[in-house]
C-alpha cells in the first residue's frame, strides 16, 4: 500500500480544499472518494477539515476568509515539502518569486509560507514538525499529481529547479514531465493549450479505478465537468471537473488499470 510517514523533500506534501460552502463540500467529496470528514474548531466560528482515507490523512477543507474570497474562487492549495522554510522562501524571492507571507509555524504541525513563482502560480511550502501531510498517495482517491499550468514554462521550469531541485523531461505535444529526484510528480501542459482568461495555476489530481465511472458520479453529485473523460495513450484516462462550489481538481486512471 502506498502509506508514507515522511516525504523527500520538493515532494507534494499535502492538499487542502479553501470552499466557499465547507459542509457541502465535505459532502461531495465523501460521497466521491470514500473520505471520512474529521472536524477540528481551530478558531472563533472556524473549523479545519481534515479528511482521511484508510484511517490516514488524504487532504483537508475550510472555508474562505471574506478577504481570501474576494481574492480568489473556491480552490484547492497545494503545498510542497521543504527542509527549511524560511531558507526556501529567501530563495524564492531572490529568484522572482512572490512570498505572500513570510515563513510561520502552524501551531506544532508545522512550519509554512505561500508563494507565487515569478509566472504568478501560487503554492505553499510546508517544513513538517509532527505532520507530514498525507499519510497516503497514488492509489484510488488519493492524491497522484498535479500539473503546472503556465503562460511560461521556461520560466516556471528555471524556477523550480533552483528553488526545489527539480528537473524536468520533454514528452509528447511539448508536455514537460516534473521529476523530484527519481520521481515524476507533476507536469507542465504546453502554453497554447491554456485558457489565456484563467490565471497560472496548480491543477491537483487524485487517482481513480475507474475514471469514467468517478467522472459519473461526480457529475451527479453537482460537479461540473470541463473535459473529459480522454485516453492519453500509455499513460491513462483523465476527466477535469469543479465541485459544485467550483474548485477545480482532476480524476485520473493510471494505464495500467484501464
Amino acid at each position: 500500500m502506498p502509506y508514507f510517514t515522511s516525504h523527500d523533500p520538493g515532494s507534494f506534501a499535502w492538499v487542502e480544499l479553501a470552499s466557499s460552502d465547507q459542509q457541502a463540500a465535505k459532502a461531495f467529496y465523501s460521497a466521491l472518494f470514500g473520505w471520512t470528514a474529521v472536524d477540528s474548531t481551530t478558531g472563533p466560528d472556524e473549523v479545519y477539515t481534515m479528511f482521511q482515507l484508510e484511517d490516514r490523512a488524504a487532504a483537508a477543507g475550510y472555508t474562505m476568509r471574506p478577504d481570501e474570497a474576494a481574492l480568489a474562487p473556491p480552490h484547492w492549495n497545494l503545498y510542497i515539502t521543504v527542509e527549511d522554510a524560511d531558507a526556501t522562501a529567501a530563495r524564492a524571492t531572490e529568484l522572482g518569486g512572490q512570498v505572500f507571507c513570510q515563513p510561520f509555524d502552524v501551531a506544532t504541525h508545522g512550519r509554512m509560507s505561500t508563494i507565487a513563482d515569478p509566472t504568478g502560480a501560487v503554492f505553499h511550502i510546508w517544513q513538517p514538525l509532527n505532520h507530514i501531510g498525507v499519510g497516503i498517495k497514488d492509489e484510488a482517491s488519493g492524491l497522484c499529481w498535479a500539473d503546472l499550468n503556465t503562460s511560461d514554462q521556461s520560466a516556471a521550469m528555471g524556477f523550480y529547479h533552483k528553488l526545489l531541485g527539480w528537473n524536468f523531461m520533454p514528452g509528447e505535444d511539448n508536455y514537460v514531465h516534473i521529476r523530484n529526484g527519481e520521481n515524476f510528480i507533476g507536469g507542465i501542459p504546453p502554453a497554447q493549450y491554456r485558457d489565456a482568461n484563467t490565471p497560472p495555476h496548480w491543477l491537483v489530481y487524485f487517482q481513480a479505478d475507474d475514471c469514467a465511472a468517478s467522472t459519473e458520479k461526480a457529475k451527479s453529485l453537482g460537479a461540473n465537468i470541463l473535459t473529459g473523460p480522454f485516453t492519453m495513450d500509455n499513460v491513462g484516462e483523465c476527466s477535469v471537473m469543479a465541485d459544485p462550489q467550483g474548485a477545480v481538481f482532476a480524476i485520473f486512471q493510471p494505464a495500467q488499470t484501464l
